[in-house]
């Protein structure tokens, strides 16, 4: 019984309220109240009860951690191990704060990561530790060129155009920095103690930042709003798929010829299944992960949703199951 209520679909208001989230990582009860026709009691009480079970989560995006100097980039690692091994691996990989996503398909013996690193390095998770790992029986690496659609900016499709609107933040200001890689900004000590504190807990309030950092609450409210007005506040909405009705979830390994690759990325990171777009060193040179609610939802956009785009091969992966998704909810102080 209780695995069957973790599975089952919220309700259409609690799906709502999700979405609301996802444009809008700190709205406050009040404004979503009055966007969704709601009142305040109502949406303080659904937010924290699907904050309380660990159902919903709001944590600052890992393209918006400070990376410390440098050019911070990232790769896709598609690992495959010997049956009875999977668990040992993922663990492992799952320790590491370099690998902030983990993926395991319905193969059974196949494992999707992501790992931060610099590029072009020798990183010594991939030239030594993996290849020298008896369990892994091959390893495949692409690192990621150019971003088409994070998953940070994927919204669940229950809103309507004015709700989406009314919660969408305004743009950011022109003089806005944008980091030149898909993880990690340039920062300082104060935005990097606000972004260490809300990482975990992206809807901590000003009061509560200034208590965990020793700031001001005035100062840290002005450099919330700077940040905000940077584009650089950049929240994520963790959150079973399943849990919206989207239980199937695909890896999408595409070879487009360079004169469609631009045009192809852009309709992906257009269409509404679709959460992560990238296009990528290796043979499959776009990558592509999406939700859908059922196969024939699947196979409808490969069939038809994907025709036209130039693609020459397509590789589909179903994930049976999400391993990781950085950061690891807060534990509560004995």
């Amino acid at each position: 019984m209780a695995r069957a209520s973790a599975d089952s679909v919220l309700s259409e208001m609690d799906q709502r309220l999700v979405a609301a989230l996802q444009w809008d990582g700190r709205v406050t009860a009040e404004r979503a109240a009055h966007v969704l026709g709601l009142s305040p009691a109502t949406v303080r009480r659904r937010l924290q009860a699907l904050g309380a079970d660990g159902t919903v989560r709001v944590v600052i995006s890992p393209v918006a951690r400070p990376r410390n100097g440098g050019s911070a980039g990232a790769l896709f690692l598609r690992i495959r191990v010997l049956r009875g091994k999977l668990d040992t691996i993922v663990a492992a990989l799952a320790a590491r704060e370099d690998i902030p996503f983990i993926d395991i398909t319905t193969s059974g013996d196949e494992i999707f990561a992501v790992a931060r690193t610099e590029p072009g390095s020798r990183d010594p998770l991939i030239f030594r530790q993996l290849p020298s790992t008896q369990a892994v029986t091959s390893l495949e690496t692409a690192t990621i060129l150019h971003v088409f659609r994070l998953t940070s900016e994927w919204r669940h499709q229950v809103l309507t155009v004015a709700e989406r609107a009314a919660l969408s933040p305004a743009d950011p200001a022109p003089e806005a920095t944008v980091s030149p890689g898909p993880y990690g900004v340039d920062t300082d000590a104060l935005e990097q103690a606000l972004i260490d504190a809300l990482t975990p807990d992206a809807r901590l309030t000003a009061a509560a930042l200034a208590a965990r950092t020793g700031h001001p609450e005035s100062t840290v409210r002005r450099r919330l709003a700077q940040l905000a007005t940077q584009g650089r506040l950049i929240t994520q909405v963790l959150v079973e798929p399943r849990r919206l009705g989207l239980p199937i979830e695909a890896k999408l390994l595409l070879h487009v010829p360079p004169d469609h690759l631009t045009a192809a990325g852009r309709a992906l990171a257009d269409h509404p299944s679709v959460h992560g777009a990238f296009a990528t060193s290796g043979p499959s040179n776009l990558h592509a992960a999406a939700y859908f609610p059922d196969l024939t939802a699947l196979y409808g956009f490969l069939s038809e949703d994907l025709t036209g785009l130039g693609i020459t091969h397509i590789e589909t992966a179903i994930v049976s199951h999400a391993a990781k998704r950085t950061p690891a909810p807060v534990q509560p102080q004995r």
